[in-house]
């Protein structure tokens, strides 16, 4: 079975990035922006109702204090600090995912922080920490051989590997930089490729050519990309007619 995952409630007043509705007629998890990187109360708690509509599990995307660079500027912020702002960005999206008659089921970082706790064990203890300290002993999601699994592990939360259809993989399984040209997979029918790709065999094409390993429970399809929706809907199609169960991991 194969989670999909997207990042939603990616707006900020009258301004909106991604297309909830459609985008929560397809996944079975989202990835709810706190209001660190994006996102604002009426978003939050307009998300959070319709994901509980429609059964889909809410997760709270957390991240670094960065609303004017969409949380993927690099910080440093000290770890009772990031602690704290983690626990924050859970507790302020568990009232309205309560209020709509759900619970925040897990806990994803976002842009920057996501990426720095790849390799860098203190911040990764920092956010399991802020996740401790919100309570609920919730599920980590996070890149397969990231220093964040290895401390939800050894702090007795649930450690989630995730897969990216519709990001460029180094040959080290990290993400190839936003920075770098092909980072984000933009041709629809090749993240619909590779997404059957981590689901049935395990792996993918690593930026270089060569093929790398990525054992997944969860996939995600970025909600901010041009027709988010429309290839999410692909992914799941292929995945079911592949005989791949889609459900939640929550």
């Amino acid at each position: 079975m194969m989670d999909l995952n997207a990042d939603l409630g990616e707006g900020f007043g009258r301004w909106a990035l991604t297309d909830d509705e459609a985008l929560l007629s397809v996944v079975t998890s989202a990835n709810v922006a706190c209001g660190f990187h994006a996102g604002d109360p009426s978003v939050m708690r307009r998300v959070c109702a319709l994901a509980a509509a429609r059964g889909v599990r809410i997760g709270a995307q957390v991240s670094y204090r960065d609303l004017a660079g969409f949380g993927r500027r690099a910080m440093d912020v000290p770890p009772d600090e990031l602690a704290a702002e983690v626990a924050y960005q859970i507790g302020a999206l568990r009232v309205f995912a309560e209020a709509a008659g759900s619970t925040v089921s897990y806990v994803k970082p976002h842009g920057a922080l996501y990426n720095r706790t790849v390799a860098d064990a203190e911040q990764a203890r920092a956010v399991v920490a802020g996740v401790l300290l919100a309570g609920g002993g919730l599920p980590v999601l996070g890149l397969p051989g990231s220093h964040l699994l290895a401390a939800a592990r050894e702090a007795g939360l649930t450690p989630v590997r995730e897969a990216f259809a519709d990001r460029a993989y180094t040959r080290a399984g990290t993400l190839v930089p936003r920075r770098e040209p092909g980072a984000v997979v933009e041709d629809p029918d090749a993240v619909v490729r590779r997404a059957v790709g981590f689901a049935v065999d395990g792996g993918v094409e690593a930026a270089d050519g060569g093929r790398i390993a990525v054992a997944a429970r969860s996939l995600c399809v970025h909600g901010d990309t041009p027709g988010a929706a429309r290839t999410a809907a692909r992914v799941r199609a292929a995945l079911e007619d592949a005989g791949v169960a889609v459900g939640a991991f929550a």
